[in-house]
C-alpha cells in the first residue's frame, strides 16, 4: 500500500476509535461534573448494554427493535443505581461515593454471572453481530469496516446531539449550572434529583451505544468486559480535562490517535522505500513493539499530565 493511502486508513481509524472513547469518556465527565464522583460502575453498564443487546439480537429480533430494548434496559438500570447506591450518599465525602461505584460494578457483574448461569450459558458469550455491522466497504484504495463507519457516525451524532442540548435546552443549562456549583443551583430553584437522574439517564444510553459498538468490536462477551472500556474512558477524561464534556471528547479523539499512531509506526519500515529511514523504523520500532500499546499510552499519559495536571482544557484551580 502506497504511503499516502497508508497514512489516510490509520486517519480513518483513529476517528473512528476516537469517537468511540470519546463516547465511553463523556459518560463519566458528565457524571463527574456534577456529583464529583468517578463512576467506575459506567463500564460495567456498557457490559448491561452489550448482554441486552446479545440476548435480544440472539432471539431474533430486528436491530432497531434490540436498540431500542438496550437503551431502555440499560437506562433503567442506570436510573435504579443512582436512586439505590448514589443518592442517598449525596453530600457524603467523596470517597464514599467512588467505594460505592466499585460495589454497584462489582453487583452488576456477580448478577450477570448468576443469571448466566441460571440460564446454563458459558461465561464467554460469541456476540452476534448484525450484518450491518459487520464486513467493509471498500472506498477506492481504502478499506473501511463497517464498524468503523457506524462508530464514527454514531459518535458524532450523539456528541453533536449532546452538544446541543446542554446548551439549547433549559435542563442542558441547568446541568451546567449544576456542575459549576451545586448548592448555589439549588438556591436559585433548579431541582437537582431531575438534573442528576437526568445525567446518569444520558449516561447510561451513551454507554450503552458504546457498549454495543465495543461487543461488535471484540466479538464476544463476558460480565468483566467493562475494566477495558471504563479504563479507556477514564484515561480519556483525564486528557482532555476530567468534568470537561469537551475535554472528554477531544481526550477521547486524542486517545484513539494515539493507539492508532503506536500500531502504524512499527509498521512503517516496511512501507518506506530501503534507506537508512527505512533501517531506523524497523530497528527501533519493530512491529513487536505494537503489543506493548497500552504501556506507552500510559507514557505518555504520565508524561502530559506532568506537563498540564488538569488536563487539555482542565480549569486551574486556585484557592482564593
Amino acid at each position: 500500500m502506497p504511503l499516502v493511502y497508508y497514512a489516510l486508513q490509520q486517519v480513518i481509524n483513529a476517528l473512528s476509535i476516537g469517537s468511540l472513547y470519546a463516547l465511553m469518556a463523556v459518560g463519566l465527565a458528565m457524571v463527574f461534573g456534577i456529583l464529583r464522583l468517578i463512576n467506575f460502575a459506567h463500564g460495567d453498564m456498557m457490559m448491561i448494554a452489550a448482554y441486552i443487546a446479545a440476548f435480544a439480537l440472539g432471539a431474533k429480533l430486528p436491530l432497531p427493535v434490540a436498540v431500542v430494548i438496550m437503551l431502555g434496559g440499560t437506562v433503567a438500570v442506570g436510573m435504579l443505581t443512582e436512586r439505590v447506591a448514589y443518592r442517598p450518599l449525596r453530600g457524603a465525602p467523596d470517597v464514599a461515593l467512588l467505594l460505592s461505584s466499585f460495589g454497584v460494578g462489582q453487583v452488576l457483574q456477580n448478577g450477570t454471572l448468576l443469571v448466566t448461569r441460571l440460564m446454563q450459558k458459558p461465561i464467554l458469550i460469541a456476540f452476534p453481530a448484525p450484518e450491518v455491522l459487520s464486513g467493509a466497504v471498500a472506498l477506492g484504495p481504502l478499506t473501511v469496516s463497517r464498524l468503523n463507519i457506524v462508530s464514527l457516525s454514531a459518535g458524532v451524532v450523539l456528541l453533536v446531539g449532546l452538544t446541543l442540548f446542554v446548551t439549547r435546552t433549559t435542563l442542558g443549562l441547568s446541568m451546567r449550572a449544576s456542575a459549576e456549583d451545586l448548592v448555589a443551583a439549588r438556591l436559585v430553584g433548579i431541582k437537582i434529583n431531575r438534573v442528576v437522574t437526568s445525567a446518569f439517564q444520558i449516561a447510561a444510553a451513551l454507554a450503552a451505544v458504546a457498549g454495543l459498538l465495543f461487543a461488535v468490536q471484540a466479538g464476544q462477551i463476558n460480565p468483566y468486559m467493562g475494566f477495558t472500556p471504563v479504563l479507556k474512558a477514564f484515561i480519556a477524561a483525564v486528557i482532555g480535562g476530567f468534568g470537561s464534556i469537551a475535554g472528554a471528547v477531544l481526550g477521547g479523539f486524542v486517545l484513539g490517535a494515539l493507539e492508532v499512531l503506536l500500531t502504524a509506526l512499527p509498521g512503517l519500515g516496511d512501507l518506506l522505500p530501503p534507506g537508512p529511514v527505512a533501517d531506523f523504523f524497523k530497528t527501533f520500532l519493530p512491529s513487536s513493539l505494537t503489543s506493548y500499546r497500552d504501556a506507552f499510552v500510559f507514557v505518555a499519559l504520565i508524561l502530559m499530565l506532568l506537563l498540564r495536571p488538569n488536563g487539555i482544557l482542565g480549569k486551574d484551580e486556585r484557592e482564593t
